[in-house]
């Protein structure tokens, strides 16, 4: 077994629902960010990827039919490489890099591409196929941006509710309040526009040509700076009357792509780079669907066991934002220093395309390691229907090279 190691990172900014990325095609998205990964590593012969694994979530409109593949010929990329698409919901392009960590750790290939891509806006309605041509009754679209649809008549009743009806359940049961709730929300905005300002993402988002007079979409467009817990505390709740979850302190619904580039040692020479961070632990969980934000509680557990460290040794830990709530409750179990999780922003005020949300907690963490010289971070995701995944990652510095 050999180890398997980050080398490059890139992303497309991550679009408001129906916002500048709303005319892009997520197949489109993906050559972007495919082409963007590609770019910081221009020693690189394209045909030297022995696979491409690509997460998605959706796939049942533009980026259906293997979009990976499509990213891999969009991007302009030899036939010769293969590419598969995997879809574990929001996990999907983490679980990528999984993936191709293990093959490059198997022996079956030196470097992998991984990432992921969502367009919700794009996101089709669909209608369940009758099973008799023209059926005397009404049909209904459904629409494929987020949730569950067509549910199984057999699946508990208690498991089918929304991913915020499961979260105000979690706030319930952990007594986390709406205060600390639009606190963290507010911190997220904030540090967002701080990495930006500061320059940390100008090297790990590439633009994103939209046409019209604006020129290139740059910057993550759903990052409001000016928000504070006082101004989100005048919001509605979105899912109960009397309830604390609302579209302040939950993460939007989004637009966007990102790659991630893991290889060998051995691959380092072909590919021009050193590399940045080895893939030191992963973990997956599960536990009942209505419960999935409380589940990288125990994915990250198993992650820092197979890395034979404890969160006494982590500088750094990238988990999804997905709801203010479960990220409190994670951080709370994991009994960790909050100013550690997410210092350059989270997914409340950055976004979190689904499929492409794993891609950019793995390109940030190793950029935060880097730039603090940190040894060791935790990347996070819970996923729907009760999963998380988690990726524990080893700064690679020269004196432990």
């Amino acid at each position: 077994m050999v180890d398997s190691y980050v080398y490059a990172a890139a992303r497309t900014p991550f679009g408001r629902f129906r916002g500048a990325l709303s005319d892009v095609r997520p197949d489109d998205l993906a050559a972007l960010a495919v082409s963007g990964v590609l770019a910081g590593t221009p020693s690189l012969d394209p045909a030297a990827i022995g696979d491409v694994v690509w997460g998605n979530a959706n796939g049942a409109g533009e980026d259906n039919r293997n979009v990976g593949r499509m990213a891999v010929l969009l991007a302009g990329l030899p036939t010769s490489v293969p590419a598969t698409t995997v879809n574990r919901l929001c996990g999907s392009s983490l679980d990528a890099a999984i993936i191709g960590s293990r093959a490059i750790e198997t022996g079956d290939t030196d470097i992998v591409l991984t990432g992921g891509v969502e367009s919700m806006t794009r996101a089709p309605w669909v209608l369940p196929k009758p099973s008799r041509g023209f059926p005397a009754g009404d049909m209904t679209a459904v629409s494929t941006t987020l949730g569950w649809r067509l549910v199984n008549e057999r699946m508990p009743a208690e498991w089918t509710v929304s991913l915020g009806e499961a979260n105000e359940m979690l706030a319930e049961e952990f007594g986390i309040s709406r205060e600390r709730q639009d606190e963290f929300a507010a911190r997220s905005h904030h540090l967002a526009d701080e990495a930006w300002a500061s320059g940390f993402y100008d090297d790990l988002v590439v633009p994103v040509e939209v046409g019209g007079d604006g020129g290139p979409f740059s910057r993550d467009e759903g990052i409001r700076p000016g928000s504070t817990a006082r101004k989100l505390a005048g919001l509605k709740p979105a899912f109960r009357p009397d309830g604390v979850i609302t579209a302040g302190n939950a993460s939007p619904l989004n637009d966007g792509a990102s790659a991630v580039l893991l290889g060998s040692r051995e691959a380092s020479s072909r590919i021009g780079l050193a590399p940045q961070a080895r893939i030191a632990g992963r973990g997956v969980s599960a536990l009942e669907p209505r419960m999935f934000g409380f589940a990288p509680v125990e994915a990250a557990g198993r992650a820092l066991r197979r890395a034979g460290i404890s969160w006494s040794d982590v500088s750094a830990v990238e988990l999804n934002e997905a709801f203010a709530v479960q990220s409190l409750a994670c951080v709370d179990a994991w009994g960790i220093d909050p100013g550690i999780v997410n210092a350059k922003g989270g997914a409340i005020a950055i976004g979190h395309p689904l499929g492409a949300s794993g891609g950019r907690l793995l390109g940030t963490l190793t950029a935060r390691l880097r730039e603090s010289g940190g040894r060791w971070g935790v990347a996070a995701i819970c996923i729907g229907v009760g999963q998380a995944l988690a990726v524990v990652l080893e700064n690679v510095t020269e004196d432990r090279a």
